[in-house]
């Protein structure tokens, strides 16, 4: 059970190259809707796995040193098939609104908390926000969290009502997903928590820094 949760990072992965596939190779919406919904379940039940079945500190295999590097990696590529494949097959304007959002706004939002592109809170540079004002860095931090969640949530709406589904089913799917995303959102604490991670990383390391000193 130690293997799952690398198991379901992994398979995350494999399940946005084939969105990617279905993006460049003319893929259906329905064939997009399943593989990217399935592949959000891993993302949900990752982090899960690994804290309830974590290894032992002597028996951690090499290549977990880089377990968050890999699974920020299977994100960023999940999150952008999911957008090629709106912008190329479903509604381009949609697709190409939130291409903007996810490389202007938050390229120039990682340059302003972090003081580099792709940085990391816990190797931010000595002119990063993070650095001279953590509480406004962190509301940032947040606020660029539940937007990016919302813009994965549009993107899937139009994917979904591109499909050839009747009608009952796709307003059906609608409507649960609203449902499942305000219960995760408002009433799991722990989620909560897992989504603002960068957030709590940020303090922690800002914290051990001023304890060094």
């Amino acid at each position: 059970m130690r293997y799952l949760a690398d198991l379901l990072t992994l398979t995350r992965f494999i399940l946005a190259l084939v969105l990617f596939s279905l993006a460049f190779a003319d893929g259906s919406p329905e064939a997009a809707f399943i593989v990217f919904l399935t592949a959000e379940f891993t993302d949900v039940f990752d982090g899960t796995c690994a804290r309830k079945w974590p290894f032992p500190k002597d028996k951690t295999p090499k290549y977990r040193k880089y377990a968050a590097q890999f699974d920020m990696v299977s994100d960023v590529l999940l999150a952008a098939a999911h957008v090629l494949f709106c912008t190329f097959r479903v509604n381009w304007i949609a697709g190409l609104v939130v291409i903007i959002y996810y490389t202007i706004i938050c390229g120039t939002l990682e340059l302003i908390l972090y003081g580099k592109l792709f940085g990391h809170p816990d190797n931010c540079t000595k002119n990063s926000l993070t650095n001279r004002n953590f509480p406004l860095a962190k509301r940032i931090v947040l606020a660029r969290r539940y937007s990016y969640t919302i813009c994965l949530g549009i993107i899937n709406a139009f994917i979904l009502f591109a499909t050839h589904w009747p009608d009952p089913v796709k307003y059906g799917l609608f409507v649960f997903g609203c449902s499942i995303f305000v219960f995760v959102w408002f009433f799991l604490r722990q989620r909560r928590k897992h989504v603002s991670r960068d957030a709590v990383h940020i303090e922690q390391e800002l914290s051990k820094k001023k304890a060094k000193k």
